[in-house]
């Protein structure tokens, strides 16, 4: 312990999170003042950031105004049930998280701690919030879910910097207009999960409203005035009791994601189709049928319709790939609706929009095909997404900003026009995992080439013969789990594969290769060998040592001669338990 606040009086930082502590050190409340002769105090530094943190305290003492430097205060996860007054007296704090304690109420004097940005009082016991908070005029973020507040203070309308508010999980039964028309630098908002009846007319003011969700309340209407939060990307609205929706809903031309489920709907408002929408749960609601416009919604990735009283659809058509129920839909426009039809036919523009609003919280962009030349911006403009989807394209080239996409663990490049290696920018991925490369016109890849990707796990390469890596090549990927090479124009089994110990798919089909190689008892970890269409003979019997772990083995195309035809036909467990009782005994 000395060692730690000897460090933090030289830093002004303290971490004493997951220490079982049942108070807080007495010298923490002196600033880290020890007491101690060999001490240069005027070397120290004042305590700026505390954080005890998943503890097992209960009382935090009135000596806590000692630390007036203190900028960071975190106590969640304890076993407090107040707070000091002496909170009031930190004129510089400006993030305050006491979540996850037992605490019934904040004192009034958290109001003269006017330089709080950040508040987190959520998963406590609170019935309310001190009207005093109202006086933080900087206070941008606030978190007061799972508690068991009934009531907001019209105050709180002065914290018109609030940008992020969390009530989700609380008893709510109604918020005011007078909040909404002053929060207008609101971002974000959930107040799941609460007793709330209705939405303010006034939530037209928040212009920059992103996300919404009032998902698990008892709501009979949104508001036409939705129209104006000009802004909103994702609107979450489930369990509620709403038995229509406003036309005006189809002018939020921002939004991506609506979720309508479990409400009364009876029916789907022609004007809500103007949507650019890529997800619509519509799933238990009382919809009898949906309108033909509904089909050119083309922008539109997952429909969901399950537990509607559905009249004038197919079963087969509802439980079926959203694409085709709206060129099912589209079919049921007269022609010159679908010609006059404004947005049925949606520019590439609207669909990579679409793609990017979706991916705010998915992390998973996807521009598949797309018909395009080059990869779009959005796919590096959005720098958090995991997973790049841009294959069925015409890419010849990968542009040098790709490599911006630090996060990025999964890119399908499938079926491009690809030419040369994209070692540039694969250098850059260090946290790629999969690369999907198959059917792209590539030129020779080299060793050195994958020496960038080492933590790859998954390798498409397959019809891109001319890309056939040197034998060394893939010795490189030490963590390669999954690799697919069909339709190489393989003549014979790359050894170098033979050493790819944690290798649990490998797909070699429609190449033409005429034998196994014994080293293949050494892949232990495969689950599934696929040496379809080629020309193999003859199998060795070594092959059977990988029956404890081999599932799949796929042999059908090949004219093998020393296994009768009702062995192959038992599949890959017989076939194993043959090759192995023909090993030689020890």
């Amino acid at each position: 312990m000395e060692r730690v606040l000897k460090s933090a009086r030289e830093s002004g930082s303290l971490n004493l999170s997951n220490r079982s502590l049942r108070e807080v050190p007495k010298e923490v409340y002196n600033n880290l003042d020890t007491g101690a002769q060999d001490e240069k105090w005027w070397e120290g530094v004042d305590l700026q950031k505390l954080i005890l943190a998943h503890n097992n305290l209960e009382v935090l003492r009135e000596d806590l105004r000692n630390l007036s430097s203190l900028v960071v205060l975190n106590i969640s996860h304890n076993n407090i049930s107040s707070l000091p007054a002496a909170i009031g007296d930190l004129p510089l704090l400006k993030s305050l998280d006491v979540s996850s304690n037992q605490i019934n109420a904040l004192p009034e004097e958290i109001g003269f701690a006017t330089a709080l940005v950040k508040v987190d009082c959520s998963n406590n016991c609170l019935t309310d919030l001190p009207v005093s908070l109202a006086r933080c005029l900087e206070l941008s973020e606030l978190n007061a879910s799972n508690n068991t507040i009934s009531v907001l203070p019209d105050e709180l309308a002065g914290c018109s910097k609030l940008f992020r508010l969390n009530l989700e999980g609380n008893k709510l039964v109604t918020l005011s207009d007078k909040m909404f028309m002053s929060w207008t630098m609101l971002t974000e908002m959930n107040a799941a999960k609460n007793l709330l009846t209705a939405i303010p007319d006034g939530i037209g003011a928040l212009s920059k409203l992103i996300r919404l969700d009032l998902h698990q309340n008892k709501i009979t209407l949104i508001p036409p005035s939705i129209k104006d939060c000009s802004s909103l990307a994702e609107f979450y609205m489930g369990n509620n009791l709403l038995t229509s929706i406003p036309e005006d809903i189809g002018m939020l031309s921002n939004l991506g994601i609506l979720d309508l489920h479990s409400n009364q709907l009876k029916e789907y408002p022609v004007g809500a189709c103007r949507l650019k929408l890529s997800f619509l749960d519509l799933s238990n609601n009382s919809l009898s049928g949906l309108p033909a416009e509904l089909g050119t919604m083309t922008t539109l990735r997952k429909l969901l319709l399950t537990g509607n009283p559905m009249r004038t659809l197919r079963s087969s058509l509802v439980s079926g790939p959203t694409t085709a129920l709206l060129k099912y839909l589209r079919s049921r426009l007269s022609s010159d609706e679908g010609a006059s039809g404004s947005g049925s036919t949606p520019t590439k523009d609207d669909q990579i929009a679409a793609a990017r609003r979706l991916s705010l919280s998915s992390k998973e962009l996807d521009l598949s095909g797309l018909g395009v030349t080059s990869v779009p911006p959005a796919a590096w403009e959005t720098n958090d997404v995991m997973k790049l989807d841009l294959s069925k394209n015409s890419i010849e080239d990968l542009p040098n900003e790709l490599s911006l996409c630090s996060s990025l663990q999964s890119l399908i490049l499938s079926n491009n026009k690809i030419k040369r290696w994209p070692g540039t920018v694969f250098s850059s991925l260090a946290s790629l995992s999969l690369l999907k490369l198959d059917n792209n016109p590539l030129a020779e890849i080299l060793a050195t080439d994958l020496e960038a990707l080492s933590k790859l796990e998954v390798l498409d390469l397959s019809g891109s013969a001319s890309s056939l890596p040197e034998p060394s090549a893939v010795s490189k990927l030490p963590h390669l789990k999954e690799l697919y090479l069909r339709r190489m124009k393989l003549h014979g089994f790359p050894d170098s594969l033979l050493g790819l110990k944690l290798l649990r798919i490998l797909d070699l089909s429609q190449n033409y290769l005429t034998s196994v190689p014994e080293g293949i008892k050494d892949l232990t970890s495969l689950i599934e060998l696929d040496l379809s269409d080629n020309n193999i003979t003859t199998l060795p019997p070594e092959l059977g040592l990988l029956e404890p772990n081999l599932q799949v083995l796929k042999l059908d195309g090949n004219p093998l001669r020393s296994i009768r035809r009702i062995l192959l036909e038992r599949g890959t467990k017989a076939i194993l338990k043959y090759l192995k009782e023909k090993l030689p005994a020890e």
